[in-house]
């Protein structure tokens, strides 16, 4: 069951990122600066053949692998080892729904496209940049403080021993 919850969840996120690309393509041209929140947020068309932050440029079919094996896995692990953790079924939702974001366009586009750009924040990013992002960090924070547990119920502490 968290397979499939995980899967449709990674599915909508993945709506919200093509949909929101798709409003981006079809509106703003590559260079655009369109402030959108004031001076904190505003949306740049840009076309990024790389990574994160841009790096290992026209490398694409590099991450569309990577993004596969990382999907694969991912189910692999909550099907194999019946993970029913929240924290990290949350983790791996938001790095699904990203990952497979960022996919379609690699695949589909040649190239990731991105549009937000935080004032504080100066790289162009995208809604399933953040997600990924979001889930790291949840995946850290369950790893340094809840992967120990053998299971996801709290110990029963007996008076006994």
């Amino acid at each position: 069951m968290a397979a499939i919850i995980t899967a449709v969840i990674s599915a909508v996120l993945v709506i919200i990122d093509q949909v929101i690309k798709y409003f981006v393509l079809g509106n703003l041209h590559s260079g655009d600066n369109v402030p959108f929140i004031g001076n904190l947020l505003t949306l740049t068309y840009v076309e990024n053949r790389g990574a994160v932050f841009g790096i290992m440029q026209n490398m694409s079919w590099i991450f569309a692998i990577i993004t596969i094996l990382m999907v694969a896995l991912f189910f692999y692990v909550i099907i194999k080892k019946k993970i029913t953790n929240k924290l990290f079924l949350t983790s791996v939702t938001l790095i699904i729904g990203g990952g497979i974001g960022n996919l379609i366009d690699r695949l589909f586009r040649g190239f990731v496209v991105d549009y937000l750009q935080l004032s504080f924040f100066p790289p162009v990013c995208n809604f399933a940049d953040y997600c990924i992002t979001i889930g790291a960090v949840l995946m850290v924070v369950f790893v340094l403080f809840f992967s120990d547990k053998k299971d996801d119920k709290p110990k029963r502490i007996d008076s006994d021993e």
